[in-house]
């Protein structure tokens, strides 16, 4: 039988003329890798028509790799060299992993970039190789799918991955040789696979709940623009927690320790795992795990999981705030990631947003549908498509200013690409150079603030301070990787750093950050009102001392020059007070107290300027 090649409208019917693209989903779990043939999304399947790849990969002494579901057999016999879970690690500190769980069937060391490696009988891994594995086998299905080298592939990640996970994963691309077109956040990948399919408009809550990570994305679909309202989530909850709370049950039921081996844990995970999923479908499941016997019933398994439900729905809540929306607003929710094929999960779900979600997408499958679409469109093979994505970035990006201050230039839930720059001034006369602290978070202090980067913009021309002008320029990219330039407007000087940050932001950083912006607003602004005044404070202690020291005897009389030392020396004193109004107070007599001083000053310098020059001299200058 002949096999004809179905070409759209508008487009060129030769095949070798369609670019190959595919849109991968990365998972904790699963990964996944799809294209859009003859107009239509669909996820490839392997040689055995298995859609799903598992995100495993086992390495061996003699250098041998396996990756998916033949490495997932080596799981409960080789659990130090079988690598699972492996995003969960990605863009994160070996003092991070702690966090991850109590008991992690791993041998971890520092690698050189400040990520924990794992070690194996073949060396020492890092996630961002073991990651590369996994897309190296979905890139060579796809070859062999589409009969061809690819151009080019959109990624997916979690929508709270942070700068860190972000350049994890692109590294992790760049390693395995994947053109990397776009990353893309997973719940909008999701919303462009599911406005697609529907044709809905509206405002839609993507719940995406996966086997490492959760993800609230608050979504207005319109006219073919999917614009992020608000992201929320935690990148390090997922069906992994669960299964963890069903194996410390099962412990406490056989009575056994906390100091298991690394064969015995994941024994435990993978019995806890096909309970979980048993329940899915019957009220009660049989289990016989290292030497226990016994049952798990649905009832016992929504009490174990409801404080790990509990957590998505609070970041629900709180996204539903930064959107100013209510949940009688959300048009629809559409379930995405395996973990929400619980029906505990589904339930509680319906409970918060007060309407059924929407399961008709298999949750498996639509992030790599949606990756497909976009890439698509990225890679040219639709060029009239007037599909728009606007991610947003989950948290404020700014710069340390005097005091220990945050300066917020874009601010969280900004639409990306952005760039927005702001200008900044010395502080000290014949200053030439500046120190840029870059920052991530939403306190006001930089002690509670993430670093990203630091850099120095050298070659200022020496000045008065505040005379100079730099101009701060943040750029975020549609893959939300952040780019910080500093340029001294009057000579050009200018620097500049890629931010690729060092690995270690903590599990739960993100979300801590968020909250305690909230617990803490109003001392917040109070201790920056404060640190702003003590700036100022300081600022005009130094310029009258100095000023002083160089003029005063000269212009000003005994008694003059003694009151302006005695409102130096009160504002040195109340500088420590923490009522920045008293100190605000205390700058404004100084500054009344110095205004005829500084008239003095300002006459004694133009009478120096025009010392020596007749009138026709200066008109002729002029």
């Amino acid at each position: 039988m002949v096999l004809l090649q179905i070409s759209e409208p508008g487009q060129s019917p030769e095949p070798h003329q369609r670019r190959r693209a595919v849109g991968i989903d990365l998972g904790t779990t699963n990964s996944l890798v799809a294209t859009v043939r003859s107009g239509t999304p669909e996820t490839l399947p392997d040689n055995e028509d298995r859609h799903l790849l598992p995100s495993v990969v086992h390495y061996e002494a003699d250098q041998n790799i396996s990756i998916g579901y033949e490495a997932l057999e080596w799981a409960g016999r080789d659990a130090l060299n079988t690598l699972i879970s492996v995003k969960r690690f990605m863009g994160r500190g070996t003092t991070d992993i702690k966090t991850l769980g109590d008991q992690l069937p791993y041998q971890f060391v520092s690698g050189e970039s400040g990520m924990p490696s794992f070690r194996t009988s073949a060396g020492d891994i890092s996630p961002v190789a073991a990651s590369a594995e996994i897309l190296r086998a979905l890139v060579e299905r796809a070859e062999s799918a589409l009969d061809g080298p690819l151009d080019g592939a959109v990624i997916t990640v979690p929508a709270y991955f942070d700068e860190a996970q972000r350049q994890a994963t692109k590294d992790a691309a760049t390693l395995a040789g994947v053109k990397v077109l776009r990353l893309l956040s997973e719940p909008t990948a999701a919303a462009v696979a599911y406005g697609l399919d529907q044709g809905g408009e509206g405002v839609i809550a993507v719940y995406d709940l996966g086997g490492g990570t959760f993800d609230i994305s608050l979504l207005r679909l319109s006219r073919g623009v999917f614009e992020v309202l608000a992201t929320g989530g935690d990148s390090a909850l997922g069906g992994d927690d669960f299964d963890r709370a069903i194996a410390q049950w099962c412990c406490e039921q056989a009575g056994l320790g906390s100091d298991l081996d690394p064969q015995q844990q994941r024994q435990l995970m993978s019995a806890a795992r096909q309970a979980k999923e048993a329940l899915a479908e019957q009220e009660s499941v049989a289990m016989d795990v290292l030497g226990w016997q016994g049952s798990l019933d649905r009832h016992t398994l929504n009490t174990l999981v409801d404080p790990l439900i509990d957590k998505t729905l609070r970041a629900c809540r709180r996204s539903l705030r930064d959107a100013e929306l209510d949940s009688d607003e959300i048009d629809a929710v559409v379930m995405v990631g395996g973990s929400t094929r619980m029906l505990r999960v589904r339930e509680r779900v319906e409970e918060t947003f007060k309407r059924e979600p929407l399961v008709n997408i298999d949750p498996d499958r639509v992030v790599a549908i949606g990756a497909a679409l976009q890439a698509d469109v990225l890679v040219g093979n639709k060029p009239g498509d007037e599909m728009l994505l606007l991610d947003v970035i989950p948290l404020s990006l700014g710069l340390e200013t005097m005091g220990g201050l945050m300066e917020k230039i874009i601010h969280r839930n900004t639409t990306i690409p952005v760039a927005k720059a702001q200008d900044f001034t010395t502080f000290k006369d014949g200053q030439t150079a500046m120190a840029i602290h870059v920052l991530q978070g939403e306190r006001e202090l930089v002690s509670d603030c993430r670093s990203l980067a630091r850099f120095e913009l050298r070659g200022i021309p020496p000045m008065v301070a505040g005379a100079a002008k730099i101009r701060v320029k943040f750029q975020v990219d549609a893959d939300g990787l952040l780019n910080v330039s500093a340029k001294e407007l009057t000579s050009g000087v200018e620097a500049h750093v890629e931010v690729k940050p060092s690995y270690g932001l903590n599990d739960k950083e993100v979300t801590r950050m968020l909250r305690e912006s909230y617990t803490h607003a109003r001392d917040d602004m109070q201790l920056r009102a404060l640190r702003e005044q003590q700036v100022e404070a300081d600022r005009l202690y130094e310029d009258l001392s100095a000023a002083l020291a160089q003029d005063g005897k000269v212009l000003l009389n005994e008694k003059e020059y003694h009151c302006l030392e005695v409102a130096l020396d009160d504002l040195r004193n109340v500088r420590e007070s923490s009522n920045h109004r008293e100190i605000a107070r205390h700058i404004e007599t100084v500054s009344k107290t110095s205004e005829d001083f500084a008239a003095r000053r300002m006459d004694a310098s133009i009478k120096k300027a025009l010392a020596g020059h007749s009138l026709d001299e200066i008109d002729k200058g002029l």
